[in-house]
C-alpha cells in the first residue's frame, strides 16, 4: 500500500469575496490573528504525515511563495534583539519542503488540481482547501488518512450544514454508513434550494487516489462553466468506490466575510493574551449598540 505523502494546496482564485483587500494581496494570506489563514492549513498537512506539498496559485500569489521562504535579515533581527519565541514562529513557516506551480487560466478547482498530475505522479494523494480552517483533536486530513488505508478508496470529509445552506456546497447522497464513514450513491455540486440529497456537505478536505487526474482530463465544464471537482468525483465513483467520512471537529468557514470575522473572534477568544480584554471590549460593544437600537424604537 502506498503511503499517502503529497499534498496539494489550490490557491490560485482571485478572492472576489475579499475586494479591494485582495486586489494585490491574496486571500490565502489574509491574517487569522498572528497567523496567514493559509498556514493553517500547511500545519495540518504537515501534522498528517504529508512531507511533500505543491500549491496551485495564479497571478499576483507571490506572497505566498515569500511567507514559506526564508528570511534571513529578519531572522538575524530576532536573534540579535533575543526575541526567540518570534524567530520559532517565523522560522515555522519556511521548514517545509513546498513546491509550485501556476494555474494558467482560472478554469475552476478540478482544474487547479488537474495541474499538479504530474507533481503527483502514479500515487494516492491528499487535496486541502483554504477557505476550511478545521480544529480537531486528530488532525482532519490524518483521519481522512486513517479512512483511506482502511479501505484504499478515495474519501471526502463532509459535514452536515443547515438546509438552507447546502445550495452552496458539493451535497452527497449517501447509500448508508458505517459509524462515520459513508457509501455514497451521487455527488451533486450546488443543488437547487429543495433537490439536497442530504445535508452532508463536501468540506475542502480530500484523499484522491491517482485516476481523479484521467476524469479531470477530460471533465467538462460544470456549474459556474468551470471544471467542477465534484463532478470529476462522481465520475470516479461510477468506476471505483468513493466513501465520504463525517470527520470530527470544528470547521471554520474563512472564505466568506462574517465567516472569517466569526473565526478571528473565536480564535482571539481561545488566545490567553487577548482573551480578557477582548470580553470586556465585546461587552461594552453590545451594551453600546443595545443602547443605539433603543433610540430607534
Amino acid at each position: 500500500m502506498k503511503k499517502i505523502k503529497k499534498a496539494v494546496i489550490p490557491a490560485a482564485g482571485l478572492g472576489t469575496r475579499f475586494l479591494p483587500a485582495t486586489k494585490a494581496m491574496p486571500k490565502e494570506m489574509l491574517p487569522i490573528l498572528d497567523k496567514p489563514t493559509i498556514q493553517y492549513i500547511v500545519e495540518e498537512a504537515i501534522e498528517s504525515g504529508i512531507e511533500d506539498i505543491i500549491i496551485v496559485t495564479g497571478k499576483g500569489k507571490r506572497a505566498i511563495e515569500d511567507h514559506f521562504d526564508r528570511a534571513i535579515e529578519l531572522e538575524n533581527n530576532l536573534i540579535e534583539k533575543q526575541k526567540l519565541n518570534l524567530l520559532e514562529k517565523v522560522q515555522r513557516s519556511s521548514n517545509v519542503e513546498i513546491h509550485y506551480i501556476r494555474q494558467k487560466e482560472p478554469r475552476g478547482l478540478g482544474h487547479a488540481v488537474w495541474c499538479a498530475r504530474n507533481f503527483i505522479g502514479n500515487e494516492p494523494f491528499a487535496v486541502l482547501l483554504g477557505d476550511d480552517i478545521v480544529k480537531a483533536e486528530t488532525p482532519c486530513l490524518l483521519q481522512l488518512i486513517n479512512q483511506y488505508e482502511q479501505t484504499l478508496s478515495s474519501v471526502i470529509g463532509v459535514q452536515t450544514v443547515p438546509v438552507e445552506h447546502t445550495h452552496r456546497y458539493g451535497i452527497i447522497a449517501p447509500i448508508n454508513n458505517e459509524g462515520r464513514r459513508y457509501k455514497v450513491d451521487r455527488f451533486v455540486e450546488k443543488p437547487e434550494p429543495g433537490t439536497e440529497p442530504s445535508q452532508l456537505a463536501i468540506m475542502g478536505r480530500y484523499v484522491f487516489t491517482p485516476e481523479i487526474f484521467k476524469l479531470l482530463e477530460s471533465q467538462k465544464a460544470g456549474s459556474g462553466g468551470e471544471i467542477q471537482l465534484t463532478d470529476a468525483i462522481q465520475s470516479l465513483n461510477a468506476i471505483q468506490r468513493v466513501f465520504a467520512y463525517d470527520f470530527e471537529g470544528t470547521r471554520y468557514d474563512v472564505g466568506e466575510k462574517l465567516g472569517y470575522i466569526q473565526t478571528t473572534i473565536e480564535f482571539a477568544l481561545q488566545h490567553s493574551e487577548l482573551k480578557n480584554d477582548l470580553v470586556e471590549f465585546l461587552k461594552l460593544l453590545l451594551e453600546k449598540n443595545a443602547v443605539k437600537a433603543e433610540n430607534f424604537q
